[in-house]
């Protein structure tokens, strides 16, 4: 069992006192955590563990230092009756986390191992979620407990409010930020489960249905035929676009992470980005005639074909190569609705995304499911099934045909 007491550390601050702090020994390892107090050395009784009578607060100092040894004596009766090896230093991280017990001092560990995880994208979406929940509140901190239902909902309120008007897609998702951080906590043992306000009979998780356009075949051929300088940048963004819709959608961050390695035999070979799935695809004549047009750029068989990520020193630190990936997806997403669309007399918003949809809508149901969930690289059919969903109207135009067709 451990053992916990109070004791007042050997450093001597500036003004002569010296901080007290628990210690927590188990198997002659110890821990310490410091307590917000320091008293001068001729204020502390070591055999008792107590503040002397000589020092001004010594009676609220000893009924706070009791309950501070009381709480760690229970916490780690707790972690013991639970497991069988405990240390000193699992114990005192069990009553004083690194980081803090609070929720907005998980949500800055939240953020930071977003960071160290290389997941620009999500850190960029979520630091701002977290700051609106922070300036609802005032810019005040608050416990676990108090992330109450009545709360949550009361938040998500304010989100769609006059002063924000967020839609309920983004409001869902600072709520799905939130439940992030809840678990996190209930994970490192920071909060306990009961205090959860997610689930069955409490905060539900439901995103909108959200409705996905492509263009059709007669507008791919548009962007096909129009004119460009080959060595201008609206060529390149149409060369982009295209090369995505050749390979059935292929996301972005994809196609700027292609290099002349992954073509073996007139095939493309990739790892999808989103899930890890490999896999490899003939590549289509229009896609080869796009990718003679970098081979005067190929500087090894290890190069990226398309220019994007080319001067990045480091592409191991992913944190980096996601914020060049969505920096450029911008500029060539511009240049797609501004340049591009118009040119190509394409009404609605063009861009790299928009390649995706586009081969689901012309695929329609004239592909297998089954087919499409491999050119989509799908983990689950039920997604393949959810997705095409947004292309296929056939069976209800019929449906609707047969009606009122009279």
């Amino acid at each position: 069992m451990a053992n916990v007491k109070v004791i007042l550390r050997k450093e001597v601050k500036k003004d002569g006192t010296s901080p007290l702090a628990i210690r927590i020994t188990k198997d002659r390892k110890s821990s310490y955590i410091y307590l917000e107090y320091s008293i001068k050395e001729a204020d502390w009784d070591k055999a008792t563990q107590k503040v002397r009578k000589s020092h001004p607060n010594s009676g609220r100092l000893n009924n706070f230092l009791a309950t501070k040894v009381a709480e760690a004596m229970n916490k780690s009766l707790e972690m013991e009756t639970d497991k069988k090896d405990v240390s000193s230093r699992a114990v005192r991280q069990k009553i004083k986390p690194k980081g803090g017990v609070t929720f907005f001092s998980q949500a800055d560990i939240y953020l930071e191992d977003l960071k160290t995880a290389g997941k620009y994208n999500r850190y960029t979406a979520d630091k701002p979620r977290i700051k609106h929940f922070k300036e609802f509140l005032n810019g005040a901190d608050i416990a676990f407990s108090d992330v109450t239902i009545p709360l949550l909902e009361r938040f998500k309120t304010h989100l769609k409010s006059n002063k924000l008007n967020l839609s309920e897609r983004s409001a869902v998702n600072h709520l799905v930020v939130i439940r992030s951080i809840f678990s996190q906590a209930i994970k490192g043992e920071i909060t306990d489960r009961k205090y959860y306000p997610f689930g069955a009979g409490k905060i539900s998780i439901k995103f909108p249905d959200s409705t996905k356009v492509g263009l059709t075949s007669d507008e791919v051929k548009r962007i096909e035929a129009v004119a460009f300088p080959s060595d201008s940048f609206e060529n390149h963004c149409r060369n982009l676009w295209l090369f995505s819709f050749y390979f059935a959608g292929m996301r972005v961050s994809d196609v700027f992470r292609i290099k002349w390695s992954d073509i073996q035999n007139d095939r493309l070979h990739y790892l999808m980005g989103k899930n890890d799935k490999g896999g490899s695809l003939k590549i289509p004549e229009k896609a080869l005639n796009i990718i003679s047009q970098y081979k005067s750029q190929k500087q090894n068989i290890d190069d990226f074909i398309f220019p994007e990520l080319k001067t990045i020193e480091d592409l191991s630190d992913g944190f980096v190569v996601q914020r060049r990936i969505m920096n450029m997806t911008s500029k060539v997403d511009k240049t797609l609705r501004e340049k591009v669309a118009p040119k190509a007399k394409i009404t609605q918003k063009l861009t790299m995304h928009i390649a995706r949809h586009t081969f689901g809508n012309i695929s329609g149901d004239k592909i297998p499911i089954q087919m499409l969930q491999k050119l989509y690289r799908h983990s689950s059919i039920t997604t393949t099934v959810g997705y095409q969903a947004n292309f296929i109207h056939k069976d209800t135009d019929e449906a609707l045909d047969a009606v009122i067709g009279f």
